[in-house]
């Protein structure tokens, strides 16, 4: 039974206020994710985030449909905030966002993932595809945040670990 962990960073030549607000709007989220998972706020919009605000979703997963509730369990703008699965595909999802301001006009926005997947010990025999999938997602999501906020691509590496 392994948790996995999926790090990544992406640094934009912006003022962590204006990058974190992006991403405060849900909204975003739909504009930021590969368009052949079909994925759909469900939640009517907008959507007042803070902490204890639920999110549900839809989209598609290897062609299958799948529900999608999160919870927001940290809320601390400008400086981070926190999604955690309450019920959808994985076993454990918890997604970290920090923002550092590595001067006023240069953020450092860093994604961490510690999930788990269903099915334990089994599920991990299949952790190599889910791996793949996620790192698609993050790297679609990286490059369409910097291109919606005008910035170049800045990234630093991904992780994968199992503790």
């Amino acid at each position: 039974m392994a948790e996995h962990k999926l790090t990544r960073k992406l640094t934009l030549g912006l003022p962590r206020e204006e990058v974190f607000a992006f991403f405060a709007d849900a909204g975003n989220l739909e504009r930021i994710t590969p368009p052949e998972l079909n994925f759909q706020i469900l939640t009517p919009q907008p959507i007042d985030i803070k902490q204890g605000a639920l999110i549900d979703y839809k989209l598609r997963m290897r062609g299958l449909p799948l529900k999608w509730r999160t919870e927001i369990s940290v809320w601390e703008p400008p400086f981070k905030f926190v999604d955690q699965q309450l019920t959808g595909p994985y076993r454990q999802w918890i997604h970290t966002h920090t923002f550092t301001e590595l001067d006023p006009n240069e953020t450092q926005i860093e994604d961490e993932v510690r999930y788990r997947l269903p099915f334990e010990p089994f599920g991990d025999a299949i952790h190599f595809l889910v791996r793949r999938e996620l790192d698609y997602i993050f790297d679609f999501r990286q490059k369409a945040v910097a291109e919606i906020l005008g910035q170049p691509l800045r990234t630093g590496e991904s992780r994968s670990a199992a503790a």
